[in-house]
């Protein structure tokens, strides 16, 4: 179509035209774009029938292709519950571990995938396959909303098949079932084989054992703790165990010295402090994390997980935060040669309060 003016070509964009135009083809500056009332709504393409919907057999053939994946992922969920207990990682093995992580990622990725992909090709090849337009409206909580929804879901229904193609519906239905057995038995493992709260009622630490500094194991005297100063300690003989890591998590101290003046201490706690030194369990009564914040003027102790603050002049008190109870406190002293120890364990088990339910 020319322009009746200068004869360039109309603007090829639907529903308008441009009255002049320059050499690159562009509307020229202070030309008007003119929309046009009578563009008509083109609709929607012909609908193509696929295969499944010209002949009968083929409907058949992909609804057992479907199942097929559905099945899949079953094999693959159960392969893999089977691979976490039949190939177990042995600690100082690093074969096991590859093996072990190698079939248990083939299990699980195969039960994601077929139920991914089984789906996504029964909406392709066997669900109502028409172009629709929803029309916008007004959501309100009427009969006829709810009475429309119903009509909704049965039309869905209907379109899917999933109400009449038994053989998809039960395949896909064992899958979800079974899918989530492998997360199930991974973390299901990571629980504690005995009663949590008694491995965490009992740490390295017990009467006369020596406060040293983490990580060298040096021993600490009472006079090398100064005001305001503070030592992450760990019970003498620790480096020594094959398990440290494992001890260290539960016996981990902040050991700090106040003004005792400072301290308010309660009458059982009276002789649990050294001259104003104090020493606290650094793990979190929240969920574990180490408290390693001190903020000397204020003397509070801060976990930088979540933010719990506790208040080491009253005893280690929750004073902000999501933890529910105070820091453990290890009861101290010295020995004939100035050097701190213990005088016993923890009254208290340390770690996360939640541990403390009964299982």
């Amino acid at each position: 179509m020319a322009n009746a003016d200068d004869g360039q070509p109309s603007n090829p964009r639907v529903g308008t035209t441009v009255e002049k135009y320059n050499d690159d083809n562009m509307p020229r500056p202070g030309t008007a774009v003119v929309a046009s009332d009578d563009v008509q709504n083109p609709g929607f393409p012909p609908f193509r029938p696929r295969v499944a919907d010209l002949y009968p057999a083929k409907e058949r053939e992909q609804e057992r292709r479907i199942s097929g994946l559905f099945f899949v992922s079953i094999v693959g969920s159960v392969l893999a519950v089977a691979a976490y207990i039949a190939f177990p990682i042995i600690a100082g093995d690093i074969g096991s571990v590859r093996i072990n992580n190698l079939l248990l990622g083939i299990g699980i990725t195969l039960g994601l995938l077929g139920i991914g992909v089984g789906a996504v090709h029964w909406s392709k090849s066997l669900m109502e396959g028409h172009d629709l337009v929803e029309q916008r409206h007004g959501t309100r909580g009427t009969d006829a909303t709810r009475a429309k929804a119903v009509d909704v879901f049965t039309l869905g229904n209907k379109e899917s098949g999933f109400g009449r193609r038994s053989l998809i519906r039960n395949s896909l239905i064992g899958a979800l079932v079974v899918t989530p057995l492998p997360a199930i038995v991974l973390f299901r493992d990571l629980a504690p084989a005995t009663d949590p709260v008694e491995l965490l009622r009992h740490t390295l630490w017990a009467k006369g054992v020596r406060l040293t500094k983490d990580p060298s194991g040096t021993p600490i005297k009472a006079s090398e703790v100064t005001l305001g100063s503070a030592f992450h300690v760990i019970p003498e003989g620790l480096n020594d165990l094959h398990n440290k890591l494992e001890e260290k998590a539960k016996a981990a101290v902040l050991l700090m010295r106040l003004k005792p003046e400072d301290l308010n201490v309660s009458p059982e706690r009276a002789d649990w402090n050294y001259n104003g030194i104090v020493a606290y369990s650094k793990i979190c009564t929240h969920v574990g994390c180490p408290v390693a914040l001190y903020e000397q003027q204020t003397h509070h102790l801060l976990c930088p997980c979540h933010q719990s603050q506790f208040d080491i002049t009253h005893e280690a008190k929750v004073i902000f935060g999501p933890a529910k109870r105070p820091l453990p406190q290890l009861p101290i002293t010295v020995d004939a040669d100035g050097y701190l120890i213990a005088r016993s364990d923890f009254t208290q088990p340390v770690g996360p309060s939640f541990w403390e339910r009964s299982l």
